[in-house]
């Protein structure tokens, strides 16, 4: 069980580590958008105990990242749909596929390529800026207090010199 949640910390990049929570739940979801609905699809599908995927399956529904739908009355059983909430975490995990394919896939080359249905071309996530379109890199980005930031916090030196820093 963990014992530290990061969901009140002012960054994004904690506050989503803490709703993924392990690594099951971005497989949960790569499933849910690759097609995969039923609670024994997705068991099949990655091997996962029946315990842990009720559990992770739960947490998405409860996050509004899934939706569980009755698709049978006798007896009753549920599918699992991804909500606006959940498909806009594509992004995310097509940006985890590009990292994975650059660096760690093997001489043979990525294990599962993408189309773009639009254009019919394989296709890779690229991250890049939603006001000039250009490519975002490390150098050319720095972290600035947004309006989400507690003014306790944003008081300390400490973040003072981060995110009014150079």
């Amino acid at each position: 069980m963990r014992r530290t949640s990061f969901e009140n910390w002012p960054c994004s990049v904690a506050r989503t580590t803490d709703l993924l929570g392990d690594w099951w739940t971005p497989l949960v979801l790569r499933e849910a958008f690759y097609g995969t609905r039923r609670f024994e699809d997705f068991q099949s599908e990655l091997g996962i105990a029946r315990a842990t995927l009720t559990e992770r399956l739960r947490r998405l529904v409860e996050l509004d990242i899934m939706e569980r739908r009755p698709y049978q009355d006798q007896p009753l059983r549920h599918e699992y749909l991804l909500t606006e909430k959940g498909e806009d975490f594509f992004g995310v995990l097509m940006a985890i596929v590009a990292w994975g394919d650059r660096w760690l896939a093997d001489a043979a080359g990525p294990p599962v390529l993408f189309e773009h249905r639009p254009c019919g071309r394989h296709t890779h996530a690229q991250v890049v800026c939603d006001s000039c379109g250009r490519p975002l890199h490390p150098s050319d980005v720095r972290p600035r207090f947004g309006p989400g930031y507690p003014a306790d916090r944003a008081a300390l030196p400490r973040a003072q010199q981060r995110y009014n820093g150079p």
